[in-house]
């Protein structure tokens, strides 16, 4: 098998650096755009985020990933292959019978954020690094406390005291270290980044370190190759092709990182030539934190908007990733769908009562979200909707959807 060599290449500028620790954004536009502070990188989104590319022709089997990490370095972790779901009753319902639910509530965790937290523990494990740090809603902070104890990590976490209870105790119980921050998620990835800089450990921190969105781009493959295998059971493709793209997938969005690395993903399908064209994107964002939709509108980033969601999984007041992520959207021609919390708790108790899958709020705003455009799409399409969180996560957002 040809050996890849991997690089970073900055979003921004495209130069390319070799991947290593300690580089997280491209250091050419951090030092034009005056971003050497880490403190300061809280405050706007980021610019000079960096992909993970590779050189080379890539020849491994059809159902691999090329990822930057060889097998070896990761820990004995069940991540990734989650159920690509088939729900009867809310195809009935809607009228769309290739309607699918990708779970990803059901990863070790809980939560999707388990597929950039082990790219990043098999990175530390490579290079002999110890100890990772990150700031985090709750559900990325207690995805990296899950994967550092199988990897025998050291994990310090800073998280809002406002996060839900449930996700403060998956960081006790796993063994991380919980930093509490009397502020919002921006204030706790302030200190997180000030931590890592005098501390020299190694950032989780989402958009900073590239692999956050690298791991994340291995849903999109899931989604073509089993996409592929259900048509084909359905009798709709023969012979059954190894990949097929969906015509729609709808993401939950707060900081960009997710959705680029749906992007990423559909991109290096591209390129490997398993499916023809990127699809359809669907950004899926909560009213009261809604920058990247309204920069989407806009064509580009305002001033920052204080977020008020209960879905605090999607909750920022600056996406890390908007940058990024929006020209991701502006080069496919992505749409962005914005829904209320009452539209999201209606959603959540739709979702569990007539699939059965039990999503929380942010999950949920993608399914509000589909709900709300699904008659300016063929009902023929074959659509995804990305569940990205156990509704256990979140108990208190759930007792609200109770009372609607």
């Amino acid at each position: 098998m040809v050996e890849l060599t991997w690089l970073y290449e900055c979003s921004t500028c495209r130069k390319r650096f070799p991947l290593k620790p300690g580089l997280y954004l491209c250091p050419e536009c951090a030092r034009r755009l005056g971003r050497n502070d880490p403190l300061a990188m809280a405050v706007r989104p980021l610019d000079g985020v960096l992909e993970c590319v590779w050189e080379g022709d890539y020849d491994g089997g059809a159902d691999d990933i090329p990822l930057p990490v060889p097998g070896e370095f990761f820990p004995s972790l069940p991540v990734g292959n989650t159920p690509l779901w088939e729900p009867q009753r809310l195809r009935a319902e809607t009228g769309f019978p290739f309607l699918f639910l990708k779970d990803d509530c059901c990863e070790p965790s809980g939560s999707f954020k388990d597929r950039a937290s082990v790219l990043v523990a098999a990175f530390a494990r490579q290079h002999g690094i110890k100890e990772i740090a990150l700031a985090s809603t709750g559900n990325a902070a207690s995805s990296m406390a899950c994967v550092g104890a199988a990897a025998g990590l050291d994990i310090t976490v800073f998280l809002p005291k406002a996060a839900p209870q449930a996700k403060r105790v998956q960081v006790l119980q796993y063994g991380a270290k919980l930093v509490e921050v009397d502020g919002t998620y921006d204030d706790a990835l302030g200190e997180s980044l000030a931590y890592t800089s005098a501390n020299g450990v190694l950032s989780r921190n989402t958009a900073f370190n590239p692999l956050t969105i690298e791991g994340k781009k291995t849903v999109s493959f899931e989604m073509c190759r089993d996409l592929a295998w259900a048509l084909h059971a359905a009798g709709v493709d023969e012979p059954a092709p190894a990949f097929v793209a969906p015509d729609h997938v709808f993401v939950p969005v707060g900081d960009g990182v997710i959705i680029a690395g749906v992007y990423k993903g559909f991109e290096d399908l591209v390129r490997l030539g398993r499916i023809r064209q990127v699809p359809m994107i669907w950004a899926c964002q909560a009213e009261g934190s809604s920058a990247i939709a309204r920069a989407l509108e806009q064509g580009g980033f305002g001033p920052a908007v204080p977020s008020s969601t209960l879905a605090d999984s999607i909750a920022v007041d600056v996406p890390s990733n908007g940058h990024h992520a929006l020209r991701k959207l502006q080069k496919y021609n992505g749409r962005a769908v914005i829904v209320n919390d009452t539209e999201i708790l209606r959603a959540q108790r739709e979702l569990a009562a007539k699939s059965g899958l039990f999503a929380e709020p942010s999950s949920s705003a993608a399914w509000a979200a589909f709900r709300k455009v699904k008659e300016l799409l063929d009902h023929e399409a074959r659509v995804v909707v990305m569940l990205t969180g156990s509704g256990l996560k979140d108990i208190a957002g759930a007792m609200k959807a109770l009372a609607l």
